[in-house]
């Protein structure tokens, strides 16, 4: 594996397709996603990340659930996340659940936290969204104890306390899934990512450049001012969203229609006003990867570079030809040519092999490290959150 990571992710959406009137069932989807998952490590491609939602037209409401399966049909595939919802979901199971799909997937997990862009679930979890942000701080102070005290002695606003709490399993090796924080549009988030010396994952496919980077700008600012290391040692993420053809003309005369009923996007600019103001790709592997490099241009060296490919309501046939074009012509490609101009001192992207064996070296396990993310993460909870909500505000 090099020194970036490579990978699809998916919403999952089940949406007719506007060329045929056909609409996919549920279990369809859901055995769609294992078979791209397949895909995506037959051809060498590093991630499969899985969204979360709990309402149609999504299907992906239990994340853990699938990559396990998955895990149990690849061998290299790392498992991730796109994204967990830190702000509805107990952090109590989602110690639980990705400990278990750690050690079933030997390691190959990490996962993305958020807050989501569905505004009902929170009621339905018996939420307020108005706390969305102290939510998000909350429960990861929570998680983060969760993962690396043995036992968990804890008070917080909006959970129950815990005493004398041990979550089991305890991670693989006694190294927690690495975590990156995702986020549109919150710096509130980008605040928290840095805060604790995670990554931060920009799902820049709605939006401009100049934002993206001022986002990733903001939390590679904030790792530094926590003690991290310099800015350009920040682990970062982005998004994208591709469709391929031999020609451009033809990738465009093909995706038109997936485009213009497509669920968010679907009924407002133009193909071309979207792929212009936002990282969407549509045109030749080529034209992929000229975009895609010049996504350093703004973000810096990074670590991580996701592709939505199955959105709209393209069929799975066309779907898992998209992944081929990735794996076999643009991802060999974007490798050697984001490794050719990388700094020197850019961390790698983050695995669970080279963390275990970064602990073993310090001489510690990863909920022993004196370093300062220990010292500051083990600060009352509330004064922490007011501290990365107020500070974030402030930038």
């Amino acid at each position: 594996m090099s020194s970036m990571q490579f990978g699809i992710f998916s919403v999952s959406d089940i949406t007719q397709d506007p060329t045929t009137g056909r609409t996919p069932s549920e279990h369809e989807r859901i055995k769609g996603w294992v078979a791209m998952a397949q895909k995506a490590e037959e051809v060498g491609l590093d991630v499969f990340a899985a969204g979360e939602h709990h309402n149609p037209p999504f299907f992906s409401s239990s994340p853990t659930t699938i990559l396990g399966h998955i895990a149990a049909k690849t061998e290299r595939l790392i498992l991730s996340t796109a994204t967990t919802l830190i702000t509805t979901n107990d952090p109590v199971k989602i110690a639980e659940d990705f400990a278990m799909l750690q050690h079933l997937a030997d390691g190959r997990v990490d996962l993305t936290l958020g807050r989501g862009n569905t505004g009902p679930v929170y009621p339905w979890f018996g939420k307020d969204i108005r706390d969305g942000i102290e939510l998000a701080i909350e429960n990861y102070a929570l998680l983060r104890k969760l993962w690396t005290e043995p036992v968990v002695n804890w008070q917080g606003k909006h959970r129950t306390p815990l005493t004398g709490y041990t979550s089991t399993p305890a991670p693989l090796d006694g190294v927690a899934p690495f975590v990156w924080h995702g986020s549109i549009r919150s710096p509130q988030i980008a605040e928290q990512a840095a805060y604790y010396g995670d990554g931060f994952f920009h799902n820049n496919i709605f939006w401009n450049k100049e934002h993206t980077e001022r986002m990733v700008r903001l939390y590679r600012s904030r790792f530094a001012h926590y003690g991290h290391g310099q800015p350009e040692q920040a682990i970062v993420g982005l998004g994208g969203q591709v469709f391929m053809k031999s020609t451009e003309r033809e990738a465009k005369e093909r995706f038109r229609p997936f485009f213009d009923v497509a669920p968010v996007y679907g009924h407002g600019p133009s193909l071309e006003e979207f792929t212009e103001a936002t990282p969407l790709t549509v045109g030749t592997p080529e034209q992929v990867i000229e975009r895609t490099l010049s996504f350093r241009d703004y973000a810096g060296d990074y670590q991580r570079q996701m592709f939505l490919v199955d959105h709209a309501g393209l069929p799975l046939e066309e779907v898992l030809e998209q992944i081929e074009i990735l794996g076999t012509e643009v991802v060999p490609v974007l490798r050697r040519e984001f490794d050719s101009v990388r700094q020197a001192g850019v961390p790698d992207a983050p695995t669970h092999a080279a963390r275990v064996a970064a602990a073993r070296e310090a001489g510690t396990q990863l909920g022993e490290q004196g370093n300062a993310w220990q010292q500051q993460g083990s600060r009352d909870d509330l004064d922490t959150g007011a501290a990365i909500a107020r500070q974030a505000g402030e930038r």
